[in-house]
């Protein structure tokens, strides 16, 4: 029994990788991160945006990437 349940959960985790929610999910996250710690973020149209000029825009990018990223994690237990 106790094999059957390992080869249950490896075929959930294998499913999370080829899930596109997560990948997306995982991708939007990873940004947010690297936006957060850089203190840069892109934005169309104005190329970069630093945290030191503009805070309050910068803040709002990182949290439409922050809030995106739970959505996708989330849509992948829909």
């Amino acid at each position: 029994m106790a094999v059957g349940v390992r080869r249950q959960m490896e075929d959930r985790v294998a499913s999370l990788f080829t899930d596109r929610f997560f990948l997306l999910g995982s991708l939007l996250l990873l940004v947010a991160v690297i936006e957060t710690f850089t203190g840069t973020a892109i934005t169309r149209g104005q190329g970069l945006i630093y945290r030191a000029k503009d805070p309050k825009t910068f803040w709002c990018l990182v949290a439409i990437s922050y809030l995106g990223a739970i959505f996708f994690y989330a849509g992948v237990h829909v």
